[in-house]
């Protein structure tokens, strides 16, 4: 395991690195060189820049202090800005090589000046983005669904990520969001915690005041899972919502089932356990699992609805596209494969860099027709 984190830091920190000595040289080539004094303190600061967030990443399995929680915020922040900087000097070398192709000379420093400011912008517009956490509703049609959930609603929360960047306070406003809806039932799809230190019992506490008809259902995400994860199932349910391992309750005439994410990440697996579960096909039922790595399995096994998190649509360029890529129809909303529904949100909060460009944070409204 040691050594498997030191490769991992030593090729994050490498690519760091190398995105900030690209826009370093892309600011002195375009811009101009900096005169000594000032070329050495802007290479000292890009070179402390670039180890904030593998050390702020690393502090914040251990602590979780004030220090360690700004610490690991700035450099979150900063990885975030980093990712449109770098686009940005990449803009900058394509657009100048293309006008010298046609014989164009552009003037340089504008070219660099707007991309860096459009830069910053982009990242200061997904910072405030990605703090304004949305309700998005939708319907979906069962076959056979009882009378009984006729017009019943459910709130689909995912990926809230709570820990050094989303803490006690952002909780508290999505169980309030929640509490707003008035849904008949709660589901929680994983992730809740981000999977750094943190007074797990208190981040999940503010769930206490939100007591839905039908109840609030938890399944593991992968971040849960970076450590011990029987001590957020204890937290979780010490704050009453009912956790489903490889389980099915029945709620009038409805299936409910829940599968952790590592149960779900192998298809054999995930199809054994689905298997297990006994799940009847004649009836409507709701699988709850953190990600939509394989929904074909789902739909194998006769699930009506699956509903997931887990791919933060991408959170921002050019993830988006790369989610997309992987995920195909199952990266965000609601899709169809035969028979089996299968709705994956954006999530509530964010990993890592705390910004959405292009995605929007959400809690969902189902609605069941």
């Amino acid at each position: 395991m040691r050594s498997r984190i030191a490769f991992f830091v030593v090729v994050i920190q490498s690519l760091l690195f190398t995105g900030h000595w690209l826009i370093y040289e892309t600011w002195t080539h375009f811009w101009g060189a900096l005169d000594p004094p000032y070329d050495i303190a802007v290479k000292a600061t890009l070179v402390l820049l670039s180890v904030t967030f593998v050390t702020a990443s690393l502090l914040s399995f251990r602590y979780s202090n004030v220090f360690a929680r700004a610490y690991y915020k700035f450099a979150a922040a900063w990885l975030g800005t980093l990712n449109f900087l770098f686009l940005s000097a990449c803009a900058c070398w394509l657009i100048y090589g293309a006008a010298l192709l046609f014989g164009l000379h552009p003037d340089t420093r504008i070219l660099v000046l707007v991309f860096l400011v459009a830069s910053l912008l982009a990242s200061l517009c997904g910072m405030i983005n990605a703090a304004s956490t949305r309700v998005r509703r939708i319907s979906v049609k069962l076959e056979s669904l009882p009378q009984a959930w006729q017009g019943r609603t459910a709130a689909l929360v995912s990926d809230v990520h709570l820990g050094h960047v989303r803490n006690l306070e952002f909780i508290r406003r999505i169980v309030r969001m929640v509490e707003r809806l008035k849904p008949d039932i709660v589901f929680i799809t994983g992730d809740m915690y981000d999977g750094t230190k943190a007074d797990l019992d208190g981040l999940a506490d503010p769930w206490r005041s939100t007591a839905p008809p039908l109840g609030k259902y938890f399944v593991l995400g992968n971040h849960e899972g970076f450590t011990d994860f029987t001590r957020y199932l204890k937290a979780v349910a010490r704050a009453g919502i009912r956790i489903l391992d490889k389980e099915k309750v029945e709620l009038d005439g409805l299936q409910l089932v829940g599968v952790h994410y590592h149960d779900a990440t192998h298809a054999d697996h995930f199809r054994s356990v689905l298997a297990r579960i006994g799940i009847d096909r004649d009836r409507p039922s709701i699988l709850l699992t953190h990600a939509p790595d394989h929904v074909p399995v789902t739909a194998e096994a006769g699930i009506s609805l699956q509903l997931s998190g887990h791919t933060h649509s991408g959170q921002f360029f050019p993830f988006n596209l790369i989610v997309k890529r992987i995920y195909g129809p199952f990266a965000y909303g609601l899709s169809r494969l035969g028979n089996t529904q299968a709705y994956t949100t954006s999530g509530a909060g964010t990993w890592g860099p705390p910004l959405r460009v292009g995605t929007n944070p959400e809690i969902v409204l189902i609605r069941f027709e």
